[in-house]
């Protein structure tokens, strides 16, 4: 299906406004949001010596957007038996790959990455918005984050199996206008380069999704 993109996401002084409070400072110097370190963390869940394997602070960036895994989950995941596949999974997933440039075979059922999030929703305490963000957190360029603010700022079905391609699909859409627009909006904010265009789409639409439900009451220090 198509990915239903509110008009509002498409006025580009409203979303750099969006990303300036997500990636801004408090008084005090701490972040607005936790989330906005998500992908910051030591670095990056992506960095060549971490790439291929999942690490504590995969789960600690995992929380900056408030989701917490319990210890006994990240034990299962970090200290793996020979039937537990996880990085396995995780090294067969290209490193640096965009979504738009992206076959389809990347994100496709039976593929790695798909192998990889199915494994990881079955760990007890993790579940499928957890295994998503982690894979977000180490393929940031190709897997988009997912929680229930974005599933119902883009209309999703109760049941999603297809996000990954459908952004895809907008992403490479009209010669790649998204993208564009998503890199536009970027350096209009001035948040650093180093953040994706993924990452620009989830936080704007998170961010719009949460003042829509609740009216705005200013930058909190989490991402409920």
């Amino acid at each position: 299906m198509a990915l239903k993109i509110p008009a509002a996401l498409w006025d580009r002084q409203y979303v750099a406004g969006l990303l300036r409070r997500y990636w801004g400072l408090l008084p005090n110097g701490e972040p607005a949001y936790t989330g906005a370190r998500f992908e910051r963390l030591e670095g990056g869940g992506d960095q060549p010596e971490v790439a291929d394997r999942f690490t504590p602070a995969d789960f600690i960036a995992v929380a900056t957007l408030s989701l917490r895994v319990p210890v006994r989950a990240v034990l299962h995941v970090l200290e793996p038996t020979d039937r537990n596949p996880y990085n396995r999974l995780l090294s067969q997933i290209p490193v640096g790959l965009e979504l738009a440039a992206a076959e389809e075979r990347h994100i496709a059922a039976d593929g790695p990455a798909w192998n990889l999030w199915r494994s990881l929703c079955n760990v007890k305490g993790i579940g499928p918005i957890g295994a998503g963000k982690l894979l977000a957190r180490k393929r940031p360029h190709l897997l988009p984050v997912y929680d229930l603010v974005i599933k119902e700022v883009f209309e999703r079905p109760s049941r999603d199996l297809s996000f990954w391609s459908d952004v895809r699909r907008a992403l490479r859409a009209d010669d790649r206008t998204l993208v564009a627009h998503l890199e536009d909006v970027r350096g209009l904010a001035g948040i650093g380069e180093d953040i994706g265009v993924l990452r620009v789409l989830d936080t704007a639409a998170w961010l719009h999704g949460k003042d829509e439900r609740l009216g705005r009451h200013g930058p909190t220090t989490s991402r409920p």
